[in-house]
């Protein structure tokens, strides 16, 4: 007897059958994960640099930044993930 998981997993392996990745693809994604990761870390140590360096006026504004910085990569990471998934169908 399957348990509920179990059902759930394979109703959702019917409406959305997972793709398998080669390892060229999954090199890729690896590659991809790492770059922006170091982009990631880049941009914290500078903002955070400028955030201790910054008046408190403009604190909140590089805060803002920040997180804006960090929406951007980790849009572009997924963008980029899934354009080498989508070489795989």
């Amino acid at each position: 007897m399957k348990s509920a998981y179990e059902l759930a997993m394979s109703r959702l392996e019917k409406s959305a059958p997972s793709v398998s990745l080669s390892e060229d693809q999954k090199l890729a994604i690896a590659e991809i994960d790492s770059e922006i990761n170091a982009k990631i870390a880049e941009k914290k140590i500078f903002l955070e640099g400028e955030l201790a360096k910054a008046d408190p006026a403009e604190q909140e504004q590089i805060r803002r930044q920040l997180a804006s910085e960090l929406v951007r990569l980790e849009e572009k990471r997924e963008r980029d993930k899934e354009k080498v998934r989508s070489a795989a169908a």
